[in-house]
C-alpha cells in the first residue's frame, strides 16, 4: 500500500492548525509550534502543517515565495455543507461558491486558507477508471 500524506509549509502552525480544525472538524494528534498532524473521525490523517524555515527542508526554507504554486488541496468529504458553514464562521475567503463541478458532477467549493493556499472541498466520490 501507499498512501500520500501531505505537508505544507505554514507561517504560524498553531494557529493554521485551529482553522483547518475549525473548518474540516479534525483534531490534532501532533501538536505544537513547528509541525502538527490533523487527522479525521477514523484518526486518518488529512493533513500536516510544518513551520516555514525549521529543520531545512529545501522546499519550506523561504517564506517569502508564493504558497502553494502549483498546488491544489482537494478534499473529498461527506460533509461538504457543514464544511461550508464553517467557512462562514470562520470568516474564510471563499473563491468560488458551491457549484457543479461538470468533470466529476459533485458540487464543490473552494477557498483560501490563512497562507494563501488554494483549497477545493466537493462532496465525496470515487474515481472511475
Amino acid at each position: 500500500m501507499i498512501k500520500s500524506d501531505t505537508i505544507i509549509a505554514v507561517k504560524d502552525v498553531e494557529k493554521s492548525s485551529k482553522w483547518y480544525q475549525s473548518l474540516l472538524a479534525c483534531k490534532s494528534i501532533h501538536g505544537g509550534s513547528e509541525f502538527d498532524v490533523l487527522v479525521d473521525e477514523n484518526n486518518e490523517v488529512i493533513i500536516s502543517l510544518h513551520k516555514w524555515s525549521e529543520h531545512e527542508h529545501p522546499t519550506m526554507i523561504d517564506e517569502n515565495i508564493t504558497a502553494g504554486n502549483g498546488l491544489i488541496l482537494y478534499f473529498r468529504t461527506d460533509t461538504m455543507d457543514a464544511i461550508r458553514a464553517n467557512a462562514d464562521s470562520i470568516d474564510c475567503t471563499i473563491e468560488e461558491d458551491i457549484h457543479l463541478n461538470p468533470n466529476s458532477n459533485k458540487r464543490q467549493f473552494c477557498l483560501r486558507d490563512l497562507d494563501g493556499y488554494y483549497l477545493i472541498i466537493s462532496e465525496f466520490h470515487n474515481y472511475l477508471g
